[in-house]
């Protein structure tokens, strides 16, 4: 039968529980009218109005409804055609049967209202009928019965329908629908399509997924060889470096069903679901095989099993984890359905997620180097009107260590910074405040600093400059300011080169530049202040890295306490002995020491160019490199610019300010 796409064809109202809610309401309104209705024609009295009426003959019987203090009045036929009864007698709709009052009215004392009906009764020898009687709705008493019980099933109901996600008459809306998947399928013609050619970088990872597309689309080209289709793919990599914009692109490139949800979707109040959920997940793959299933933070229900279950019960987050992992290894070499996984705590996840036959391959998505900086920002910078050809080598050197999403959030952020300023393109000056505005925070001109605090301030940035400029390894200087930046008072940008492998004279050079900051307050004051804390904590983590993870202090030797597994974590006690923790200390202390005096000797050495560093400093709050290269020459250690490589240094310790 073929369908009907008319647009003008009147559509079949859809059925609705609603309509059954509605017909019930509607049948307990018409039970109360239509109850009420035989009253319709009856007025209300009062009491003396009743006296008159009996006194007049007009009365022909008196039913007293002793449990609701109620009278009914009953006219006689003559009555009726009396004026005075004139509103009665016309909207009677039934004729008077003896059924019906005319009137109704509401007594206090019994026996008083008795004995006036009787008085009056035998004053005037009347033969008014006066009978007793008792009135109970049944059906609105069963109605008050039920009440309680149908809003409580109502409310359960609605609960059941709310927890299950759904509306009414839906799939997701049923009650025993909670244990339904909530993976979301992929369209590629109504949902926004992200390619490959969207995801700059990444070249290693980019290939390893788009092997896993070709498998689906032409799993003959590696059948034909005997090799099989993998089981699943795990991204592995820290914050923002591209883990789920590689899953979008692998959703818009397969041109197979691709099912999307979150490790915490597997998550629910009642216990099972989490279970019942996967099956239904990998039900719906087998179906539309083959197929892509993406699990982004699996670490939710993925995290190792036994560990901090101090309670000993069954965990439910484990019931679902070995779901999951059955399902994994339960599927044939011919289901075609491979699972693809995204993490940033890989070290978490349970031994047996990670062997091969479940997640085979684990590919690492790390920070970009400068070359794929400078191909992220080919791609954010698509969108934004730009004033001038931006240098973009420039702005991947001006931005290392950093990951794909704080590259997007720097153009954003230089884009509205022009807009803040009424431009009307964005120009290479806004992308470097953007940079600013990341690493060191917002800038903060009408803070109240005293001319001594200031003072102190520049010789401080002036004595991190002077020392970096002095020692060959540190990183080259790029600007110094006093201006108050976020929670930082001063700040010395610099630009680190960027390198695999770091050499202890390397690690001691970039300490002895962090101490020159305390090391310039005690030359030219002789006292030092609470301001070098954070330069404190850099080389504090550096000292005791040399020390304990690297092996490159000769007393203890090459040894490290480093566990890449993260068990060191739930343990309660250190991996080494007390008096091993006493030479720890020792070592990191006199380490830290040393570079603090070698700062101190060289600003000593230069006092007289650190005071005019920080004069002109003091007077334009702001100086770059060329300042430093009048005061004190050419930089000697300054080589000719190489092939750039891959840095190892981390965003926090390469462009944090001092």
């Amino acid at each position: 039968m073929a369908k009907d796409n008319n647009p003008n064809t009147p559509k079949k109202p859809r059925f609705s529980s609603w309509w059954i809610y509605g017909v019930i309401i509607a049948l307990i309104l018409g039970f109360q009218f239509f109850g009420s209705a035989t009253f319709s024609n009856t007025e209300k009295t009062t009491t003396s109005e009743m006296q008159e009426f009996l006194r007049n003959g007009d009365i022909s019987k008196i039913v007293i409804i002793t449990n609701t203090r109620k009278a009914k009045i009953f006219l006689t036929d003559e009555a009726l055609k009396k004026d005075v009864h004139k509103g009665v007698s016309e909207k009677s709709l039934l004729p008077s049967t003896g059924m019906v009052p005319q009137y109704i009215l509401d007594y206090g004392d019994l026996q008083i209202f008795q004995n006036e009906i009787t008085e009056i009764k035998k004053e005037n020898n009347l033969d008014t009928i006066v009978e007793f009687d008792t009135e109970s709705n049944i059906f609105g008493d069963i109605i008050l019965s039920l009440i309680p019980f149908i809003l409580i099933i109502g409310i359960w109901i609605y609960l059941m329908r709310r927890m299950s996600g759904g509306g009414a008459g839906g799939a997701g809306g049923q009650i025993f629908n909670i244990g339904k998947s909530k993976a979301k399928l992929f369209d590629e013609k109504t949902d926004t399509r992200t390619s490959f050619k969207d995801v700059a970088g990444l070249e290693g990872a980019k290939e390893e997924v788009q092997e896993i597309v070709e498998f689906l689309r032409n799993p003959d080209k590696y059948t034909s060889l005997g090799g099989k289709i993998p089981k699943g793919a795990l991204l592995v990599g820290p914050p923002g470096t591209g883990k789920t914009l590689l899953a979008k692109a692998v959703a818009g490139e397969a041109k197979v069903p691709f099912f999307s949800l979150s490790g915490s979707d597997f998550v629910e109040m009642f216990v099972g679901v989490g279970a019942s959920r996967v099956r239904d997940l990998f039900k719906q793959a087998k179906d539309k095989s083959p197929a892509i299933i993406f699990i982004d933070e699996i670490d939710a229900i993925g995290r190792a099993r036994g560990k901090n279950n101090f309670t000993g019960s069954n965990d439910e987050r484990e019931n679902t984890l070995n779901q999951l992992l059955t399902e994994m290894d339960g599927f044939g070499t011919n289901t075609n359905v491979i699972v693809l996984a995204a993490t940033n705590r890989a070290d978490v996840l349970d031994k047996a997620l990670m062997r091969a036959g479940r997640f085979d391959r684990q590919i690492y998505v790390d920070l970009p180097d400068i070359r794929e900086r400078k191909e992220i920002f080919e791609v954010h910078l698509r969108p934004i009107k730009t004033a001038e050809t931006l240098d973009l080598d420039f702005l991947a050197k001006q931005t290392p260590g950093f990951s794909g999403a704080d590259i997007a959030n720097v153009c954003n952020e230089a884009a509205l910074i022009a807009a803040r300023k009424e431009r009307k393109a964005v120009t290479k000056q806004d992308f470097l405040d953007a940079v600013d505005r990341i690493v060191g925070g917002l800038e903060k001109k009408n803070k109240i600093i005293t001319p001594e605090e200031k003072k102190t301030i520049a010789y401080h940035e002036a004595g991190h400059a002077t020392v970096s400029w002095m020692t060959e390894h540190a990183a080259p200087l790029v600007k110094v300011t006093i201006v108050p930046r976020g929670q930082s008072l001063g700040a010395a940008w610099y630009l680190p080169e960027e390198r695999l492998i770091v050499r202890p004279e390397q690690m001691l050079d970039e300490m002895c530049a962090t101490m020159g900051g305390r090391a310039a307050e005690k030359v030219m004051f002789n006292k030092i202040s609470t301001g070098a804390l954070s330069d404190l904590e850099k080389v504090t983590k550096q000292a005791r890295a040399m020390v304990t993870i690297y092996g490159l202090n000769d007393t203890l030797g090459n040894i490290t306490y480093y566990d890449s597994s993260g068990q060191n974590e739930y343990g309660f006690s250190k991996p080494y002995s007390e008096e091993t923790a006493q030479k720890i200390d020792t070592e990191i202390s006199k380490i830290i020491e040393e570079q603090y005096q070698r700062a101190i000797k060289l600003l000593e050495d230069n006092k007289d160019k650190l005071t005019e560093l920080a004069e002109r400093l003091l007077e334009k709050e702001v100086i770059f490199k060329d300042d430093l290269e009048k005061i004190f020459g050419k930089r000697p250690f300054d080589k000719v610019e190489e092939e750039v490589k891959v840095e190892e240094i981390k965003p926090s310790e390469d462009q944090s300010p001092e």
